[in-house]
Formats: structure tokens, sequence, C-alpha cells
């Protein structure tokens, strides 16, 4: 396989290094390597990556400097990769604009499937998130843009206002997971607040409901519990 896609992995562990690099290496990507921030920024200049992996404790400083710098001028996808696994630090990578978050250790298959899912949602967002005609379509889910329409399996659901906008939203950043503060800026432009992230959640359980999702299951949206939602890409 030769997908030609250029990945950035910027780790400053040989052996965590070594193994993504591999992992990476087998799918046929293009792997450069960093194992500071600073020469994270010089690499993504000169190279122009389609994907960073990132770890936040580097040698230098806090990998979020390196989101805040490339989101200055790029929306290329990066998946922290770190040992941090509290909410509070992946909201604060998720917001500053990274688009998942894996914690060490983790298993080969989900860190691909999450690499694949961020290439195509960043495939996606480069054609405005529509396909064609300005149509979303995710396994039997369509969402028609122009008509504010969403059907399953050909059957229209009867969506408020507020939960089209809100499965609109997700559609257009399929992949990524939406934390809840970015979610209520957008559709309502509050600061979050419990009150807020209650509303979020409310609408939430009444469009997985629509979407046909049983209790404990989910369809189409996932929830990062404490995090946010993200519609799988």
């Amino acid at each position: 396989m030769n997908n030609k896609y250029k990945v950035l992995l910027i780790e400053d562990e040989a052996n965590i290094r070594n193994l993504v690099s591999a992992m990476l290496e087998t799918h046929g990507y293009q792997i450069i390597t960093a194992e500071t921030c600073a020469s994270g920024v010089i690499l993504f200049d000169s190279h122009v990556p389609d994907l960073v992996v990132l770890d936040l404790g580097l040698p230098d400083g806090d990998g979020n400097r390196f989101i805040r710098y490339v989101r200055k001028s790029s929306a290329v996808p990066i998946i922290v990769l770190s040992a941090r696994s509290g909410e509070k630090d992946k909201i604060a990578s998720l917001d500053l604009g990274a688009n998942d978050y894996i914690t060490k250790p983790f298993g080969a298959g989900e860190f691909m499937a999450r690499v694949r899912s961020a290439l195509r949602n960043f495939r996606h967002s480069s054609q405005e998130g529509r396909l064609p005609g300005g149509k979303f379509i995710l396994g039997d889910l369509v969402i028609d843009y122009d008509a504010r329409r969403v059907c399953v399996s050909g059957n229209e659901i009867h969506f408020t206002q507020t939960e089209y906008n809100i499965v609109a939203l997700l559609s257009e950043h399929s992949g990524k997971i939406m934390t809840y503060s970015s979610m209520i800026k957008a559709i309502w432009g509050d600061h979050e607040d419990e009150g807020s992230v209650k509303k979020l959640q409310v609408n939430m359980a009444n469009i997985r409901k629509k979407l046909g999702a049983k209790p404990g299951e989910s369809r189409f949206i996932t929830n990062e519990l404490g995090v946010g939602y993200r519609m799988e890409g």
C-alpha cells in the first residue's frame, strides 16, 4: 500500500517513536520525526505534512504550544498521543484545535483507525465537509444541507431547528471530537456552564432517540465522557 500521506510525529520517547513510526510505515505512510516542539515547528513548516501525531510532554515545553502555532495558519489534522488522561488535559488540547486525543498505552488497531478518520475528516473539510450537491452521507444516514433534511434508511427524521444544527455541526466535523464548550458556542453563542451543558445533553438525548439509538448504544454519534461528542467519520 502506498497512500503517500506524510505524517509528522513529534515524540521524545524513542520506544514510542519507533513503535508509531513502524505502524505508520507498515501502512504506507511517509514518516518525519521530531523530538522537541522547536524541531517539530521547523519540520512542519518545511515539509507541510498531511497529519501530525503529537506528544504533549516534550523536553522544551508543552506540546499545546505546537497546536497554537499550527492553528494560526493551518487546519492540518493533529492527533495528540499523551500519557495525560485527565479530562482537563483532553479538553485543553481539543479546544486549542487538536482533532483527536489518544492516551498511552494504546492499541495499534485503534490508533490506525483514528489516523484514517482524521485524514478523512480533513479531506471532507477541505471540500466544506460536503459531497457534491450539498449532502453528507454516513452509512444509511444522509444529511441534505440545502434542504435542512436528515434521512436514515430513506426515512426523514424530524428534528427541531436546534437538533438539526447540532447534527449538521457534528457532520461537518466528522471524525473530530467536538468539546462541549465548542459546540455550545457554535450553537448558542453561550459560555459553557452547568445549564448550557445540560441543555446540550438533553438535545443530544433527543437526537439519539430519533436516530434510532437504543439506551447505551452509540449510533453515528459517540460520547467522549466529560469531553464532548464525535460523529464517526
